[in-house]
C-alpha cells in the first residue's frame, strides 16, 4: 500500500503503542486521525502530526459512529485502522480475602467491561471501518484497505488474575483469520499484533525495581519492548500486501509465567 496522502484512524491514539504509530504513519505522509478519551493528550499530538482529534468511547456506537464521521469530514475514507483503544485489570477467578477469610469471586461488571472495550470495542471500529472502506475504488491487487488490531502476549500465557484480560485479547486473536476471510472478496487486509512487555505510560509510573525486574525477564533484548517498534511492525503489516490473516508476537520470546 501506498501511503502518502491516504487517511488513517488509530483508536487509542493519544498515547502509548497508538500515540507512536500515530507518529510514524503521520511521518509516511498519512493523514492521522486519533480516537481517544484523553482530550488534552489528544489534542496535542493532533497538533503535533498535523492530524485531528476525536473524543471517542468505543463502547458506544454513537460516539464511534461521531468519530468516523468527523475523521472522514476532514480526511475523507480511511483506507487504514490501527485498534490500539485497550485496558486491562486483575483479580482472580474466586478466592478468600486476606482480610477476613471470605470467599469472593472476580466480579462479572468488572469481567464484562474488559470484554467490551478490548474485544467488542476493537470489533465495532473494525467492522465500521471495514464498511467504509467499501466504497473506496480498489487500488493495486484490488486493495482498499488495511486494518491492524492489538492483543497482548497475554492472548497465549495470561498471568494470575488476567482471565477477563487474557480473554478479550484472545478474542482479538480468533477473530483476526475470520474476519480476513470476511473481506478477502472486498481487498481489505486484517492483522494483529501481540505485544509483550512495552514501556507505555502505565509501565512508566511503575517503580524503577518493578520496571528492571520485568525487563530481565524478556529472553532478548533484556528491556522493554519501545513503542516505535511496536508502530514499525504496524507500519510493515499495512504496507505489505501479502501480509494478511496474521496474529504475530513481537515480545523479546517472552513467554510468561503464571504470576
Amino acid at each position: 500500500m501506498d501511503l502518502a496522502n491516504t487517511a488513517a484512524v488509530v483508536t487509542g491514539g493519544a498515547s502509548g503503542l497508538g500515540a507512536a504509530t500515530a507518529r510514524a504513519l503521520a511521518a509516511k505522509g498519512v493523514k492521522v486521525a486519533i480516537f481517544d478519551l484523553q482530550a488534552d493528550k489528544g489534542e496535542a499530538l493532533a497538533d503535533e502530526i498535523g492530524g485531528v482529534f476525536c473524543k471517542v468511547d468505543v463502547t458506544s456506537d454513537d460516539s464511534v459512529d461521531a468519530g468516523f464521521a468527523a475523521a472522514r469530514a476532514a480526511h475523507g475514507q480511511e483506507r487504514i485502522l490501527v485498534n490500539c483503544a485497550g485496558t486491562g485489570n486483575a483479580a482472580k477467578t474466586a478466592g478468600r480475602s486476606k482480610q477476613d477469610g471470605s470467599i469472593k469471586h472476580f466480579p462479572l461488571d468488572a469481567f464484562d467491561r474488559i470484554i467490551q472495550i478490548n474485544l467488542v470495542g476493537t470489533f465495532r471500529c473494525l467492522a465500521k471501518s471495514a464498511a467504509g472502506m467499501l466504497t473506496l475504488a480498489p487500488g493495486e491487487d484490488g486493495e482498499r484497505g488495511a486494518i491492524v488490531n492489538t492483543a497482548s502476549a497475554a492472548a497465549e500465557d495470561g498471568q494470575m488474575g488476567q482471565a477477563a484480560y487474557s480473554a478479550s485479547k484472545a478474542g482479538v486473536v480468533g477473530m483476526t483469520l475470520p474476519i480476513a476471510r470476511d473481506l478477502m472478496s472486498e481487498g481489505i487486509r486484517v492483522n494483529t499484533i501481540l505485544p509483550g512487555i512495552f514501556d507505555t505510560p502505565l509501565l512508566a509510573a511503575a517503580p524503577q525495581q518493578v520496571r528492571d525486574a520485568l525487563a530481565a525477564s524478556v529472553p532478548f533484548p533484556k528491556r522493554l519492548g519501545r513503542p516505535e517498534e511496536f508502530a514499525a511492525l504496524a507500519l510493515t503489516m499495512i504496507e505489505c500486501g501479502y501480509f494478511n490473516g496474521e496474529d504475530v508476537r513481537l515480545d523479546g520470546a517472552i513467554r510468561m509465567a503464571p504470576r
